[in-house]
């Protein structure tokens, strides 16, 4: 079992820079893929980026360049550092943990608001 607390989100102007935060609590954090998924009001959850127990990170086209995920495994944290934000950021923000085991386990916070607004 993984809880997952996310925090960090804030109104924010266009241009302007916020860093996302994902505490984890249970056993073995380094052996899952985090990820980070935002839903806009009225559309679908989407990925944004994630990055995997080794390192490896894959970002959605449209934040690429922009938006940074990271992991500290000696923290149980994963963080997305966003620059350069645009109005269409604006969503709230899901941390994701998942592990193939026999089947896909996933869990999910609570979720943090980003608005991008002047």
């Amino acid at each position: 079992q993984v809880q997952l607390v996310e925090s960090g989100g804030d109104l924010v102007q266009p241009g302007g820079s916020l860093r996302l935060s994902c505490a984890a609590s249970g056993s073995s954090f380094d052996t899952y893929r985090m990820a980070w998924y935002r839903q806009a009001p009225g559309k679908q959850r989407e990925l944004v980026a994630a990055i995997s127990s080794s390192g490896t990170t894959n970002y959605l086209a449209s934040v690429s360049g922009r938006f940074t995920i990271s992991r500290d495994n000696a923290k149980n944290t994963v963080y997305l550092q966003m620059n350069t934000l645009k109005l269409e950021d604006t969503a709230v923000y899901y941390c994701n943990a998942a592990k193939l085991i026999g089947n896909w386990r996933e869990y999910w916070g609570q979720g943090t608001q980003v608005t991008v607004s002047s």
